[in-house]
């Protein structure tokens, strides 16, 4: 006897557990492939679970209990005299929001069918699931073997996901979907036929939800018509709202919760003398223009950014320290060499090498705020691998340069607008995120003339950049018109103490304004 287990999919990567509501079959009954047999109820929503299989119905747990996800709930016995003998084999997989996908296919006499199945790869150690992201390709598209097919993201960064084969795609898991390493993300079918095309599944699952009704013959009721979920019943019950005044939007016109929580109660109507009420700028009535709302996912990116960022706040003591600094010495020096510099090495000269030049000098001389804290002890760093910070579209990214010290001026530079555009392009990958001891920032870019970044844990320290505004300065009695920025330097007060903080801003302070001093490591 063959038993195909019925498992509680991962519908969400919030949701843990569901509510098993109303079984649509009963014990022992006749089912079919893809029939819908079971409503789920989440915190968010009804879900129905249609059957992996045909055959005989075994329930294991009942209406009304809590199962987490991944439970199995019962069993399909495929050996009945009732069950077709060419019921194919089926699979199941309890990360995928998707309905249960029926296995590959056996070969056809026009053609040998080949299903290749994609899984999550091992992206890095400290990875374990991924964000499906967009999807580049539509189910059903042919791909080519190494086709850019759908883009992943992990906490660290987005990357492509290549086709492992030549063939029609069949998408598993919906963009938005959290994987684990290893998950089913997509099955492409390879046909050795001689047209190269491949064969379409001969049973393609149907895909319910409460949002999205399965039509039914014209005129059909069904047992469903007009009958709430277990959820939405409780609901109407304490609204105190007849289930026959609410219009169901489930499937077979099933009553859900969403259509419970949106039913308000007919109230009777009262003649009511109106009196006219002014519009003021203070009704929405009065208030001109669009006031229309906008909602989109949020990012694996940016959610990590801000789990990030409130940690940092939450479990370092964060000061900043500010300086001012003479750019003129250095807007000089670029000035007579930038032509010259271009001209030889292809990228241009910037601000970013002189600082990062001069942070890598002031580091080796202030190793404190080149360390980090580590499980009680504290990590000295003898190099300097500092991380550039990047705004993207999908947020900000903090890709490293290493062994700055030993880096030249046109080192920095290229090093910087590659690492740039590949940002921008969405082609980091997680070698050039990871590492780090140090961060700069410039928000000048923008506009900024004064900011408090945020350190970039586990790393103790970060330099950032604002404007350049012409200020009057007290120069030898004088006062000159001079290109000022204000620096900035946050840091973890647990590690660095004051005298070190404000010790290393003054030493970049002193390499920018005398960057000949950088020459000669003065």
């Amino acid at each position: 006897m063959m038993h195909v287990e019925i498992v509680i999919p991962a519908f969400a990567e919030s949701i843990t557990e569901v509510t098993i509501g109303e079984w649509l079959k009963k014990d022992g009954d006749a089912v079919k492939l893809d029939e819908e047999i079971c409503e789920v109820e989440t915190d968010k929503a009804s879900q129905q679970l249609l059957s992996p299989a045909n055959g005989i119905l075994k329930i294991t747990v009942q209406s009304g209990e809590t199962v987490n996800v991944g439970t199995v709930i019962g069993m399909i016995n495929t050996n009945s005299e009732n069950t077709p003998t060419s019921t194919p084999q089926i699979t199941t997989s309890s990360t995928s929001t998707d309905p249960v996908v029926p296995a590959a296919t056996q070969p056809t006499p026009t053609g040998q069918m080949q299903v290749v199945e994609m899984l999550v790869p091992n992206l890095a150690e400290s990875i374990t699931e991924v964000v499906i992201g967009t999807w580049l390709k539509k189910d059903g598209d042919l791909v080519e073997l190494d086709e850019e097919i759908c883009e992943v993201e992990t906490d660290k960064a987005t990357q492509p996901l290549p086709a492992e084969a030549r063939g029609i795609l069949r998408i598993v898991a919906q963009e938005g979907t959290t994987l684990p390493v290893g998950g089913l993300i997509c099955r492409i079918e390879v046909s050795d036929a001689a047209t190269g095309t491949a064969q379409p599944q001969t049973t393609t699952p149907t895909q319910t939800s409460s949002e999205t009704p399965v039509p039914t013959q014209s005129g059909t009721t069904t047992y469903a018509t007009g009958h709430p979920s277990p959820a939405a019943s409780k609901i109407l019950a304490e609204k105190g709202i007849n289930p026959a005044e609410v219009e169901g939007t489930g499937v077979d016109g099933r009553i859900t919760k969403e259509d419970s929580l949106k039913a308000q109660k007919t109230e009777p109507k009262k003649e009511v003398v109106s009196t006219p009420v002014e519009k003021t700028a203070t009704t929405p009535e009065a208030v001109a223009g669009n006031r229309t709302q906008r909602r989109s996912r949020m990012s694996q990116l940016r959610k990590t950014i801000a789990r990030r960022l409130v940690a940092v706040k939450n479990e370092t003591a964060m000061l900043t320290t500010f300086n001012e600094c003479n750019m003129k010495p250095v807007m000089d020096l670029r000035n007579r060499f930038k032509d010259e510099f271009k001209e030889k090495y292809g990228v241009g000269l910037g601000f970013m090498s002189f600082f990062a030049k001069a942070c890598a000098q002031a580091l080796i001389q202030f190793p404190e705020v080149n360390a980090m804290i580590d499980e009680g002890e504290i990590v000295y760093h003898d190099y300097v691998d500092i991380s550039v910070a990047v705004s993207t579209d999908r947020g900000l990214v903090v890709p490293v340069l290493r062994n700055v010290e030993n880096m030249s001026f046109y080192e920095i530079e290229k090093g910087i607008v590659d690492l740039a555009a590949k940002a921008r392009d969405g082609k980091l990958t997680i070698e050039d995120m990871q590492g780090g001891t140090f961060t700069i920032t410039n928000g000048g870019i923008f506009g900024s003339m004064m900011s408090t970044p945020i350190i970039n844990a586990p790393q103790s320290a970060i330099l950032g950049m604002h404007n350049i505004v012409q200020r009057p300065f007290a120069v030898n009695g004088e006062v000159k018109i001079l290109p000022m920025m204000y620096l900035a330097l946050s840091y973890d007060h647990r590690i660095i103490d004051g005298k070190e903080a404000v010790g290393f801003l003054v030493a970049v302070k002193k390499y920018v304004e005398e960057p000949e001093r950088l020459l000669f490591g003065v």
